[in-house]
């Protein structure tokens, strides 16, 4: 959507308001031997708090509120009573959702307890890239030149992106246009971003695959060579400087 009113934008920090702190409450709230059912019905009970309700589930029928990744699992892991985190666990949680007709979405990778697997380096490179890419964002910058900056400080790294996913545009439904807000420089792609549009701009770095695939269950996706992969993401609001962060009150950009 474009933000053309104050009550519009008034609208959009509200709803960005419930999913920021229902991420960063479910990451705090996240520990050793919880199932990633428990860490969903917790963040449910929150943006129910708000009067907020879970965009996955009203657009998709997703099973469960939030989507909670784990370990090798890219995105769109379903929270199940089966799946026990455990020390070092590498999770991905991304939280959406709708409230008073606006529609927001952050998500955040991040290792629980001790980084006994070394994702911590994985994590800390999706937030610097997700940061960069911030700062980077303005009315009028090509989103193919974005794309190629989060590749290539991707690559300076030493990992990868993920190619078929990617950020998008946000605001009166869950993805909008400009859809397709990629991972790397697509040349076919001359759009723009533009002033007082709100999009979600997400990260997608990976250690070696560079495409995600569904699993038989239709909605968890795993890479297509395997290995692990951090998401950050957050909501903003198109500027002529630095974009609004709407979704900033999740601070996923300061957790060590």
């Amino acid at each position: 959507m474009s933000i053309s009113t104050e009550s519009e934008l008034l609208g959009m920090q509200k709803a960005s308001e419930a999913v920021a702190f229902t991420l960063k409450e479910m990451i705090k709230y996240a520990r050793i031997g919880m199932t990633t059912k428990e860490l969903d019905l917790f963040g449910a009970k929150i943006l129910s708090d708000y009067g907020a309700k879970s965009a996955p589930y009203l657009t998709y029928s997703f099973p469960g509120y939030t989507c909670i990744s784990v370990n090798n699992e890219i995105c769109h892991g379903i929270p199940s009573d089966k799946k026990i985190l455990k020390d070092g666990d590498l999770i991905n949680i991304d939280v959406s959702a709708e409230l008073n007709g606006f529609w927001s979405d952050n998500g955040a990778s991040f290792v629980l307890g001790n980084d006994i697997h070394q994702h911590q380096k994985l994590v800390n490179a999706s937030k610097e890239i997700l940061k960069k890419a911030l700062n980077n964002i303005k009315g009028g910058v090509k989103i193919a030149d974005i794309g190629f900056l989060i590749e290539t400080e991707a690559k300076k790294r030493g990992f990868s992106v993920i190619k078929n996913l990617g950020g998008h545009g946000i605001g009166r439904s869950l993805h909008e246009q400009p859809d397709e807000l990629l991972n790397y420089k697509n040349k076919y792609d001359q759009r723009r971003f533009k002033k007082n549009s709100v999009v979600a701009i997400e990260t997608f770095i990976s250690t070696t695959s560079t495409y995600a695939d569904t699993q038989s269950d239709g909605w968890t996706m795993l890479g297509n060579k395997g290995g692990f992969m951090a998401q950050h993401e957050h909501t903003i609001v198109i500027t002529d400087g630095k974009p609004i962060i709407l979704t900033e009150m999740n601070e996923i950009l300061n957790q060590e």
